[in-house]
């Protein structure tokens, strides 16, 4: 059976210290052949062309790679731009004595799940728009009582309607916001659920009305920074 041909790397695809090293392998490899062929032969000092290169190589230290988790939305209308943002920049809340934070959790003894999904905050941060679009409505978050409020935001060219709980607004109904602009600061919840975590609890409504998962569309990717 004939042995498989090995593949060629491109060097294009090597990483910078590989391609470094490949470079000095070919530099060096002749003078490497010539020393075996004439062992007797009296040792040079390093071309010049070989001092240029060390002395390149030597003012320009290769950067470290940083990489980073950033959030990142869904491009629902394929125009390769997000549609939706993290309201808080925090991670959905885990599990405390008040249950647990993502989109279909148990509540009331399972009787009903949850229908949003809860991004951790500090009570008086700033609070971004999840999605552009206009906004629709300004209420409260339980009948009743206005300490705690939420804000509508639909946007007609997707047709999706997003609700970020536990927010004093900043705007106002029928103003136009743009995806990650401030619409409001972060509302405490120690008042009715001492020792919960502070969260904003976020919404989103597909169109026919049925809620989806905000976490399907808000996700987190490692990027890689120079």
């Amino acid at each position: 059976m004939q042995a498989p041909a090995a593949k060629k790397l491109a060097p294009h695809k090597l990483a910078p210290w590989a391609r470094g090293a490949l470079g000095l392998a070919l530099v060096f490899a002749p003078m490497v052949v010539a020393a075996m062929e004439n062992p007797h032969k009296t040792a040079r000092g390093p071309s010049p062309m070989v001092q240029r290169l060390l002395a390149d190589m030597a003012a320009k230290p290769q950067k470290p790679v940083r990489k980073e988790l950033v959030w990142s939305g869904s491009d629902i209308d394929g125009d390769g731009a997000p549609d939706f943002a993290n309201p808080t920049g925090g991670v959905p809340r885990g599990h405390d004595e008040f249950g647990d934070g993502q989109f279909g959790a148990r509540r009331d003894g399972g009787s009903r799940s949850h229908e949003g999904v809860d991004y951790v905050a500090t009570a008086g941060q700033d609070v971004k728009a999840p999605m552009s679009g206009y906004v629709t409505k300004i209420g409260y978050a339980y009948g009743g009582d206005s300490s705690l409020t939420f804000v509508e935001i639909t946007n007609p060219a997707l047709g999706y309607v997003a609700r970020a709980f536990y927010v004093k607004p900043s705007v106002e109904v029928g103003q136009t916001v743009r995806l990650g602009e401030t619409i409001g600061a972060d509302q405490s919840l120690q008042g009715h659920y001492p020792g919960i975590t502070d969260h904003v609890h976020l919404e989103v409504m597909q169109p026919g009305g049925e809620r989806v998962n905000a976490a399907e569309l808000i996700t987190r990717k490692l990027v890689v920074q120079a």
